[in-house]
């Protein structure tokens, strides 16, 4: 290390597939011995349901510019004829392509050459000596967080303490629960988050409904779907949240009731009714074959015919799959965990 104490440049080059708690240490430690460092997030091929983009956006969620001034995040890998080298491909390969993407991006901007490089890994050693640099290695032998990004990918969800929860967020499913007024949903929601131990969702547009005694505008109908959609985002990050959210009713229900009470519904809720059909792993459909409840807003068996068929045909015309459950709550959500494996 110089004398100051301090390097002038440190560089992190990782996969970050996800970014995990030891990749935190080993950013956590660099920024404490440097000046400035820059972040690499490198893997060819890339990880198609966590591209680099977002793996990126993970660090830079975790490290705020506005906090951490000194943390640069590199671009994606710049291509040479043969394209950047293969995961697979020999470590020497590796080390001569990052050293010719180092020079050249030195020679194109005011960018000095890192002096300093951090790893938890063999190659570090190696790494460092082709790039004239000194190797600080970070908890090599996973004491201090005894987790690797191939042991994440593998388990996911068992591995979760080791995410932090804007990362775990990415992996959990959410679930849908459809059904007209008294078919159950709310009940169902609820049961299937505690039985699985997991987050759930209440249904936002009641809140907004009892809020304003029943009169509603298209304007509400759009805060409810984006009242509901934070409240699922929020579910997603909660602690204890393990695998899936359950959500009481969707957007696509909310456009049908703007509907049903307007007339009429704003574009950009069709936007987000659409969204429906990609944004859930499972819908769920509840049967109306309980008995009916009346709780002082809710309208007759006849009307919850009509409204549990606009769902229907809702579903039909997006061609989105789902599964209706029946029965008592109990049997409910005996089918619901047959459904996801459980």
């Amino acid at each position: 290390m110089p004398e100051s104490g301090r390097f002038q440049h440190g560089l992190i080059i990782g996969k970050f597939a996800p970014f995990h708690l030891g990749h935190r240490l080993l950013i956590e430690r660099a920024l404490e011995q440097c000046e400035r460092v820059s972040v690499w997030v490198y893997s060819r091929p890339d990880f198609a349901p966590m591209p680099s983009p977002l793996r990126r956006g993970w660090i830079r969620e975790a490290f705020p510019a506005r906090l951490f001034p000194g943390l640069h995040l590199l671009p994606d890998a710049p291509s040479t004829p043969d394209g950047p080298p293969l995961n697979s491909a020999p470590d020497a390969t590796h080390r001569a392509y990052v050293r010719a993407v180092l020079d050249g991006w030195a020679a194109q901007l005011d960018w000095s050459k890192p002096d300093a490089v951090f790893t938890s890994e063999s190659y570090g050693d190696a790494l460092a000596a082709e790039l004239g640099a000194v190797h600080v290695c970070v908890d090599a032998a996973r004491v201090v967080v005894p987790v690797s990004g191939t042991r994440l990918r593998a388990d996911v969800h068992g591995q979760r303490a080791f995410l932090e929860p804007h990362v775990y967020a990415h992996f959990v499913e959410r679930v849908a629960v459809l059904g007209a007024e008294s078919t159950g949903k709310s009940t169902l929601t609820r049961a299937l988050g505690e039985s699985l131990g997991t987050s759930w969702v209440r249904e936002y547009g009641r809140d907004v409904y009892e809020r304003e005694n029943g009169v509603l505008t298209p304007e509400h109908f759009l805060e409810i779907a984006h009242g509901h959609r934070a409240l699922e985002d929020e579910a997603a990050r909660a602690p204890g949240v393990c695998r899936w959210v359950f959500c009481d009713t969707h957007a696509a229900t909310t456009l049908m009731w703007s509907y049903l009470l307007t007339g009429t519904a704003l574009p950009e809720l069709h936007a987000l009714a659409d969204a429906c059909r990609t944004r859930y792993a499972h819908t769920l459909l509840c049967a109306p074959d309980l008995p009916h409840e009346q709780d002082g807003w809710r309208a007759n068996t006849e009307v919850r015919t009509v409204q549990q068929g606009f769902i229907r045909q809702d579903l039909g015309t997006r061609g989105a799959a789902f599964t209706e459950v029946t029965g008592s709550v109990e049997a409910r959500v005996q089918q619901v965990r047959g459904l996801l494996g459980q």
